[in-house]
């Protein structure tokens, strides 16, 4: 073998191999909750090939403790986390260096329920009662139901607070709570297939201003990571694909979670899909603004920060 052809090999050889280095490219998004519909664009998207066409190997990681992904991405123990539109705030405030660029669901989907038979059909109605609440909305949530009850005159001083940890749903069917702060798109079927009549207090309708519901945050130091813009334009793919074929879309989250494929998480699956952002990348400044103004008039946070000191538009 002649020295040229020797080299040519060489070199051909270090190129196949340095291929793999395309593993630099794994995400590692850490999860709010364990895998349920509210995920369908970034399941979808994973099933349709839309990560791999970005160069990305995604890992989804659901928490054991799920007030941990956005302190663990604060870290740098994981790239992007799941979190929630009003903690962002507080975490912010309280000095984690996080970067929200991006939206799952853009709409509230969370309500004040109780079931017929509790006594309550209107909010007034929740004077004397017990309300659910658990570590995970913390202040923020506290601060929603507050202003839901001022709606009808009503303080905190009027009811009385349980912290039910996780057992949201539990805690309600065995009326350990007269209400709690639940999802419209998941809870208010889990209650009617025990047999349950729910009735539910949108937040957006008692005061509450509308807000994301799941967003992604990450180190704010990364916020220029090459792959973010990648991985946003992927889960628009899965967002577009659920949209234009829910039913399909479905069949795919089941297939990649048939533990999920049940009744319940199909109403589920059929209820969100008008909540998927259509761009994931799109910020609403104004909407951002008005929830930093509510927090502060609860009290919440003493001053709203900055928004282009934890936003980011990402294109």
């Amino acid at each position: 073998m002649n020295r040229h052809c020797l080299r040519f090999l060489l070199v051909t050889a270090v190129l196949v191999m340095g291929r793999p280095a395309l593993a630099a490219d794994k995400l590692t998004v850490l999860l709010d909750w364990f895998v349920n519909p509210n995920h369908g664009p970034l399941i979808v998207a994973r099933e349709i090939g839309a990560f791999d066409r970005a160069g990305l190997d995604v890992e989804f990681v659901p928490p054991g403790d799920p007030t941990m992904p956005p302190r663990l991405v604060a870290a740098r123990h994981g790239d992007i986390a799941i979190d929630y539109q009003p903690q962002l705030y507080q975490q912010v405030v309280n000095g984690l260096p996080l970067m929200r660029i991006g939206v799952l669901l853009d709409k509230p989907l969370q309500t004040l329920m109780t079931l017929e038979g509790y006594g309550v059909t209107k909010i007034a109605d929740l004077k004397g009662k017990r309300i659910g609440y658990n570590e995970v909305g913390g202040a923020e949530n506290l601060a929603e139901i507050s202003c839901m009850l001022a709606s009808a005159g009503l303080t905190m001083n009027d009811i009385t607070l349980v912290n039910v940890g996780t057992a949201l749903s539990t805690s309600l069917l065995t009326h350990r709570v007269d209400a709690i702060g639940v999802y419209r798109n998941f809870e208010a079927f889990e209650f009617i297939d025990n047999g349950a009549k729910p009735i539910g207090f949108d937040y957006e309708k008692y005061g509450v201003p509308e807000f994301d519901d799941l967003i992604m945050v990450v180190n704010k130091d990364t916020v220029h990571d090459p792959r973010y813009p990648k991985f946003l334009a992927a889960v628009k793919e899965g967002a577009a694909y659920i949209t234009a074929h829910p039913e399909d879309a479905w069949k795919l989250f089941i297939r990649a979670y048939p533990d999920l494929d049940n009744k319940l998480n199909h109403e589920a699956w059929v209820f969100t899909v008008p909540y998927f952002a259509a761009d994931p990348a799109a910020l609403d400044t104004e909407k951002y603004a008005r929830i930093g103004a509510f927090l502060v008039q609860e009290k919440v946070i003493a001053a709203a920060p900055p928004l282009e000191s934890f936003t980011a538009e990402l294109k």
